[in-house]
């Protein structure tokens, strides 16, 4: 009831006024915790990390490395923050984010605004020693001269001090960001970072949902031959799917109308690499049956961000209870079984 009450309250509020005052009550402790591991089918392994369960929290809601820990107290098993870039950034002018609450969905234009690589590495390396699988998110200043020794030095700073690096070179938001998504360019940067990176940490690759047929293909392709440990699949979009609304506004759009997109992307990656690289399922989650609709299309691990603006933390809870009671009902010992089973 609690829960309920904050929710309707701070849906009331400006939508980036009531992020700031979500970050704020995780700081204090206030939420309530829950433990990520009480689902034995749901362990797993993504890219040699061993998840509690598969659902994780994607990146853009602690984009400063606030509260990663109360973050994975909420019952997430694995947490990314950022996006971070080395300065610290403003953004883009407010307004910038928008709630379509008919259509469950989100529209933003934030651009990378952040506290800067060197806050965000103070604040990820005080949490040394913390259990939970944490990653960054990195990007590239809007005025860089450089991005790619952006992304270098980035990866060099904070990969001592996560899981994983995130490559994010699909929001729309900053200009130009997403030619970094084309093939030579996109190898020469994956193929380099490993050299600057702690050698435990992973590097993963985050995608755009608005790629041609060929592009994913040749994506496909560039990640099976350079040092990618996973990709997640997708960012948001720029293409306006399915909504009722007619919001008039630009930025990437989450939530319900992405699920569509994204999910045949999923799918289109999982039959081109066909378990070479893991797949990390984002887009439109808000329940059990769509988090299941992800991993039986070749998720092998989830994040979600939007839906939690609509139902808040205790969706955790229910989508982790309903995809372990789908697992038993389809007759999958573990969440690794039913991976991609829509292909076989």
């Amino acid at each position: 009831m609690i829960s309920e009450i904050a929710m309707s309250a701070l849906r009331r509020v400006d939508p980036e006024r009531a992020h700031r005052l979500t970050i704020a009550a995780l700081r204090t402790g206030i939420v309530p915790g829950m433990a990520a591991d009480q689902w034995p089918s749901l362990h797993t392994e993504i890219a040699g990390l061993t998840l509690p369960n598969p659902l994780g929290l994607a990146a853009g809601f602690d984009k400063n490395a606030q509260v990663p820990d109360p973050c994975l107290r909420l019952g997430f098993g694995f947490v990314e923050v950022g996006a971070v870039t080395l300065k610290a950034q403003p953004g883009n002018p407010r307004p910038r984010v928008f709630r379509l609450p008919q259509d469950f969905a989100v529209i933003n234009r934030y651009g990378f605004n952040n506290d800067g690589l060197e806050a965000v590495a103070a604040r990820l390396r005080a949490r040394r020693g913390r259990t939970g699988v944490v990653g960054v998110n990195l990007g590239a200043n809007k005025d860089s001269a450089d991005r790619l020794k952006d992304f270098a030095v980035g990866a060099a700073a904070l990969s001592p001090l996560v899981d994983f690096c995130t490559v994010n070179v699909s929001s729309p938001n900053t200009p130009g960001l997403r030619h970094l998504q084309e093939a030579d360019t996109l190898r020469n940067l994956l193929s380099s970072l490993p050299s600057v990176m702690a050698p435990s940490t992973r590097l993963f690759l985050k995608v755009a949902p608005d790629l041609t047929d060929e592009a994913v293909a040749d994506l496909a392709e560039l990640v099976r031959s350079t040092p990618v440990d996973a990709l997640i699949v997708s960012n948001t979009t720029i293409s306006r799917p399915h909504l009722t609304s007619d919001p008039e506004e630009t930025g990437g759009l989450s939530g319900r109308p992405l699920f569509d997109l994204s999910t045949r992307r999923l799918r289109d990656f999982a039959s081109l690499l066909n378990g070479d690289v893991p797949l990390i399922g984002v887009g439109g989650i808000e329940d059990s049956d769509t988090a299941y609709q992800k991993i039986l299309n070749g998720a092998s691990a989830l994040q979600l961000y939007t839906a939690l603006i609509y139902k808040g933390p205790r969706l955790v809870v229910d989508i982790l209870d309903g995809l372990a009671d789908r697992l038993t009902v389809d007759g999958y010992p573990t969440v690794a079984d039913a991976v991609g089973a829509a292909h076989r």
